[in-house]
């Protein structure tokens, strides 16, 4: 699906509802270029879990783990690694629940994953024309179909759902 968010509060509210409705061990992975709006998704992300520490982007700290909300977030920022240099740090164990509470892991600059988890959410943030617009174009991985079909209902009924591209 497709979304408009005309500003930093919608983006940040579309935050909030995803980390008030996704359960835990579930994979963010946050696409789009510098300013387009993914540490503003992930600060209302963490409000919606309850969290109330300052989240800002772990861009020198790589993780920044947050365990005082509903569930515990995990925030990557991958912007300086390489592929091999991310690898290394072993962010399976963080989506997998395997050394950390299963929680939520979101990830900006996923293109420097070595893989990808089986399930995940994927979401491309794009400025659009307007200066603080953007379009959020949500893509489930692997999600169960229910899951999907709530998340989206509930998405639509609180945000602008932009049509589909055409296909060329």
């Amino acid at each position: 699906m497709r979304f408009f968010l005309p500003d930093a509060t919608a983006t940040t509210e579309f935050g909030v509802l995803l980390g008030r409705k996704l359960l835990a061990s579930s994979t963010l992975l946050l696409e789009g270029d510098l300013g387009s709006g993914k540490t503003t998704l992930t600060q209302g992300i963490a409000q919606g879990l309850g969290i109330v520490d300052a989240v800002v982007s772990p861009t020198f700290t790589l993780v920044c783990e947050y365990s005082e909300g509903r569930l515990p977030l995990y925030h990557f920022d991958l912007y300086r690694l390489t592929t091999a240099d991310v690898a290394r740090l072993l962010p399976e164990l963080y989506w997998e629940g395997v050394e950390f509470e299963p929680g939520l892991v979101v990830i900006e600059w996923p293109d420097r994953l070595p893989y990808r988890p089986a399930a995940y959410w994927d979401l491309q943030l794009t400025p659009m024309q307007d200066p603080e617009g953007r379009q959020l174009v949500l893509t489930p991985v692997g999600q169960d179909a229910e899951t999907v079909t709530e998340l989206q209902t509930q998405l639509a009924a609180q945000f602008t759902v932009m049509p589909e591209a055409a296909e060329s």
